[in-house]
């Protein structure tokens, strides 16, 4: 009887700290993310605080309830190291990059996940997602106009975060007219569980 009175203490304080951590780790609203693609380095100002249920490692669901946050937060926080970057078609640094290039230092600074160099090749990583089931972290793709297509990676809330031909680094709206009518399809490289679980690695951790 003691016992099992004392796991409930146990698991009703671990809740409690669930609830009290909970406005760090909220879904964000419509217009944190609209001040971050309008002004760049604004948004979620707790994006650089790790949350204190990451120590909780040993259980999965504790670790699900706050990937999606923290993987939303890693994004944010390449969104403010490379905003304003101009585009370079074949460009890999801060003085101008690509599209797919962006997705290889986004993916490997954040995540220390590897991506192929190209957009086709992009194209082939983990599995497909419905554009109803986008979670962040999932490669959004584009058929653009022209000979090359696009592809960003969806931050939450309908924004995602791309290497705009026209105005570099940027977040965008999913549902702006012009990309609504090119998009083409979306990639999720890895569980979000998974990826969330990557973003304290070191590089020589694998």
């Amino acid at each position: 009887m003691l016992r099992t009175m004392a796991l409930g203490w146990v698991l009703a304080a671990l809740l409690s700290g669930c609830a009290t951590q909970s406005p760090q780790h909220t879904a964000p609203q419509s217009s944190s993310l609209s001040a971050a693609a309008k002004a760049g380095e604004d948004a979620l100002p707790n994006a650089g605080r790790e949350s204190p249920l990451a120590t909780f490692r040993a259980s999965d669901v504790q670790r699900a309830l706050v990937s999606p946050a923290r993987i939303r937060e890693a994004l944010l926080s390449e969104h403010r190291r490379w905003v304003g970057t101009p585009y370079r078609l074949g460009g890999t640094t801060q003085r101008g990059i690509d599209c797919s290039a962006l997705m290889q230092h986004v993916y490997s600074d954040a995540f220390q996940l590897s991506l192929p160099r190209t957009t086709e090749q992009q194209m082939q990583e983990g599995r497909r997602v419905q554009r109803s089931e986008l979670e962040a972290g999932d490669l959004v793709f584009f058929r653009s106009p022209g000979p090359y297509n696009h592809v960003g990676v969806y931050v939450d809330d309908g924004y995602f975060l791309h290497a705009s031909t026209s105005q570099g680094v940027k977040l965008s709206r999913l549902d702006n007219v012009y990309w609504n009518r090119h998009y083409w399809q979306s990639r999720r490289p890895m569980d979000r569980t998974q990826l969330a679980a990557r973003i304290d690695r070191q590089p020589h951790e694998g």
